[in-house]
């Protein structure tokens, strides 16, 4: 399993997932269970999904359209991702791919153009309040911290029991 923290902690509530998965990371994990920010080095994390996980929580800010530090829970079919793995739609201008530009959608697309698969895939996101150019979160999106940590925890904890069953 990797927990992957998504964001930019310079753009206020955008880095939601980084702060989530730094406060995570300071605990002891399960063997089998990586936690990791990848801020906004999407071309790291689609290369680091190659190592093939079960499971993959990609932790960020997300509109939704729900009232600010709203937690959302979404498990992402193969079906849903948009059709972006193609050069001309993962590459910006000047035939360069932008890493630090890339959307969780993009990234599953370039694992797919890169011959892997994500396995199964959930987002666990929360409503941005502030996302402008400034450093720390929003009170609201700052209290859903701690409620999220509580989530991935019961995910983790979640995946050991379905593993012990399985084997």
């Amino acid at each position: 399993m990797l927990v992957a923290g998504l964001g930019n902690v310079f753009l206020g509530d955008d880095g939601f997932g980084v702060e989530v998965v730094r406060r995570l990371a300071a605990e002891p994990q399960p063997e089998g269970v990586r936690v990791g920010d990848f801020g906004i080095r999407g071309l790291h994390l689609a290369y680091e999904l190659l190592d093939g996980y079960d499971t993959v929580v990609l932790v960020d800010a997300g509109s939704r359209g729900g009232a600010p530090g709203e937690l959302h829970l979404l498990e992402v079919s193969p079906d849903d991702l948009p059709d972006l793995a193609t050069p001309d739609e993962l590459v910006g201008a000047g035939g360069v791919l932008d890493a630090h530009a890339m959307t969780p959608d993009a990234v599953l697309a370039l694992l797919a153009t890169l011959g892997g698969s994500p396995g199964r895939v959930l987002v666990l996101g929360c409503e941005p309040a502030v996302v402008d150019e400034r450093m720390g979160l929003s009170p609201p999106v700052e209290a859903a911290v701690d409620v999220a940590l509580a989530e991935l925890r019961a995910l983790i904890a979640a995946r050991g029991e379905v593993d012990r069953c399985a084997s």
